[in-house]
Formats: structure tokens, sequence, C-alpha cells
């Protein structure tokens, strides 16, 4: 049994196709629908992002991110005793994308499963193999989140089809007998179900109702930005620390006025925020680990500074993470 987990290694996977705002206002133009670069990027803060090619699911990114996270870690896949998959664009009904996932990486034996919490699913993911780690019952644990959210969008919303894309984003986490995960503080509100949700469902071999993304923006956002305050400054008192104690912040890369918004409650300048929503969208699950293996690679987070992660999603979802990296 381990006193603590600590991230030793991160890696991510975008697919190869980038999808430009103008790349995408031209499709949506074939469709009678208006839209352009500067629209985009007023309100969301968008770019580009990256859709998977046809045969391309959720398992093949993330398994890409996992090789590169394990990598970074100094570890073999044969290392890893536990795997948690955060999608909510799973390769199947059933067996898990994590088990999808383990053997693609060659590995057998360890427990793996999924996570659906939407975009708050890695945050959800990482809590739940912390847990695991403090108990005793892994010891190298594989965290990720992958998505395909293009296979669920509608490209007649202009509102919903401009904000997404596909990708994906993986830690290792090990026990430690140094802190590196110092709390964590999750929730959620079945109340909120209609504002984000994909309401078709499978049955009898037939999709009853619509199986693309809907969502309410304006209520979406008024909820996310007082629900990541809360978790944010919940945690932070769970670990006994102050808004100046984090060195980066590294939110759920939904919306550049989400994640402004946010800082802006915690008293952070937007030089401590990772930001990368500009080249890869809304990725859900995936957007938080993608973002913070950027920022390592980057050489922007470095070893032993605090980061708050944290996310909100569908459901309604929403958690943090602070942690010693």
């Amino acid at each position: 049994m381990s006193a603590f987990s600590r991230i030793t290694g991160t890696g991510s996977y975008l697919p190869p196709r980038r999808v430009t705002n103008a790349d995408l206002a031209a499709e949506l133009a074939t469709r009678g629908l208006e839209t352009s670069d500067e629209w985009i990027v007023e309100r969301t803060g968008i770019r580009a992002r990256h859709f998977a090619a046809p045969d391309v699911c959720s398992s093949d990114l993330g398994a890409e991110a996992a090789r590169r996270a394990i990598d970074a870690a100094g570890l073999q896949p044969q290392d890893i005793d536990l795997i948690i998959v955060a999608t909510s664009t799973p390769d199947m009904v059933f067996p898990s994308t994590a088990a999808i996932l383990q053997h693609k990486l060659g590995i057998a034996g360890c427990p793996v499963f999924d996570v659906q919490a939407v975009c708050s699913g890695f945050v959800y993911a990482l809590t739940v193999a912390d847990a695991m780690i403090r108990t005793g019952t892994a010891h190298k644990a594989l965290v990720i989140g992958a998505e395909v959210f293009s296979r669920i969008l509608d490209f007649n919303d202009r509102t919903t089809c401009v904000l997404f894309g596909d990708g994906a984003g993986a830690v290792v986490l090990e026990a430690s007998d140094t802190p590196g995960i110092l709390a964590t503080d999750l929730h959620a509100d079945g109340k909120h179900v209609g504002i984000l949700c994909v309401p078709g469902t499978v049955s009898g071999g037939q999709v009853l109702g619509d199986p693309t993304l809907k969502m309410d923006g304006q209520a979406v956002f008024k909820l996310a930005v007082g629900v990541l305050e809360d978790a944010a400054r919940a945690t932070l008192a769970k670990a006994g620390l102050q808004d100046t104690d984090i060195d980066w912040l590294i939110p759920h890369q939904a919306n550049i006025r989400i994640m402004t918004s946010t800082a802006r409650k915690l008293k952070l300048p937007m030089d401590k925020v990772v930001v990368t929503v500009d080249q890869h969208g809304n990725t859900s699950a995936a957007s938080i680990p993608l973002a913070l293996d950027h920022a390592v690679r980057a050489g922007q987070v470095q070893k032993g500074q605090k980061l708050m992660l944290e996310g909100v999603g569908g459901g309604f979802t929403w958690g943090a993470v602070l942690l010693t990296f």
C-alpha cells in the first residue's frame, strides 16, 4: 500500500487530418450554413480541430497516446497493472474501450474499465486511479482520455459542430512515497441532463432518438463557470492551499471564454493557464491530458510545480484534481 500516487509520464495524440475554421466553413456552406473563422474564434477561441479517419476508433487514438506516456515514464507496457479509459465515444457498446486498448498495447491480465463522465471523464478517471493506487490495488496505472466526437456531431447545427474534435491524452500514474495528487473533488447533478446530451440510444438493432450532440450553450456556460470555481476552491481547501499556490491551471479545453472567466474568479493571470483549445477544439475527456502533455513537452510545466486540473461536462458532471507534478 502506498501513501501517494504521482504522474510519471504524459502522452497525447491527434489524428493527422487537421480541419481549420476556413475548411469547416467551406464544408458547411455546401449545406447552406454560414459561418467564418472570425465568428468561431470570437465565440470560442478555436482555430482548428482534428478529425479521425472513418476506420479509426477511440482505442486507436488512446493506444498511441498511451505508448507515448509509457515511454515518457521509462516503462514498458507490461509494467502497467491498471488501465482506465475516459470516453463518451467508445469503440463498441461492449466490451470496454479499455479492454480493446489493452490488447492493442500487448498487455494482458490487469484490470481495465471505462469511465463515462463526458468532459469531466479524465478528472474522474484520475481520481479513481489515485484511490486504487493508495489502497494498493494498483501500482502503475494508465489513465487515458480518448474521443472521436466527430462521429456524434450534427453538421447541420453550426452552433455545436464547430466546437468539437477528436484526440487522446494519457498519463502514467505510479505509486510514490512523495505527494503527487494532493486532493480531488468530484460532483454531478442529473437535473441538468437536457442542456448537454446525445439523446439517442440503441434498441432491437435500431437507433432510437437522435444520435447527435445537443447543447444549450448559454446554460452550459453559466453553469460551468460557477461549478469550476467551486470545485477548484474545494480542492484547494482539502489540500490546505490557496489560489496563489497554483503554478498552472489546466482546464478542460471547451471554450476560451469559460477558461478566462474561471481564471478571473481564481485570481489567476492567463499566463498561468494552459491553453490549447485553439489547436484542437473541445476533445471532451481527452482535452485535459492533451493540454497537460503539450505543456510538459513545451517546457511550461516543470517538476515540483502545482497543477490544478478541472473539467465540466454533460451529466452534469464536474470536478478538479490538484497535484504536484
